[in-house]
């Protein structure tokens, strides 16, 4: 493992601003180490800008879904750790138990603001895992592979 970073945040969706520059600071501290995500069909800061949007995603379904009938103060846990060969992005929520739908494109023909996160979120990672953890939390587990 060469850095990881972890971030708690409540449940408010006003904090997004604060994950992303969580996850910009990361990004900038470790560019070097994160050059292998750029390939021919992204640049270093498209593909990080892609893996930003999932993080979004993966933060705003936590909020809006998952921690809907929650308590505000209810936490959010972040994860980032980079390795020689991956980024991996976790995001615990402490929802429900729920079972992640499969993964379906959106239809063109019937485009509707809201619904495609999971889709996006599936489409940018290498690997996307939604699981129950021993603590009863649920963890959106994504992993970005070098030369992937």
């Amino acid at each position: 493992m060469l850095q990881q970073e972890h971030l708690t945040v409540k449940t408010d969706i006003n904090r997004l601003i604060d994950v992303l520059d969580w996850f910009d600071r990361f990004c900038h501290q470790n560019l070097s180490r994160l050059s292998w995500l750029a390939n021919e069909s992204a640049s270093l800061n498209l593909a990080i800008d892609m893996l930003k949007l999932a993080l979004d995603e993966g933060f705003t379904n936590a909020v809006r879904h998952a921690h809907k009938e929650l308590p505000p103060e209810t936490p959010i846990d972040l994860e980032l750790t980079l390795w020689d060969d991956r980024l991996e992005i976790r995001i615990w929520d402490r929802g429900g138990d729920f079972e992640m739908p499969p993964l379906k494109a959106p239809d063109p023909d019937k485009l509707s603001i809201g619904g495609y996160g999971w889709f996006l979120i599936q489409s940018i990672g290498d690997d996307v895992v939604y699981y129950r953890d021993g603590d009863k939390r649920n963890c959106l587990f994504m992993v970005k592979y070098k030369g992937k």
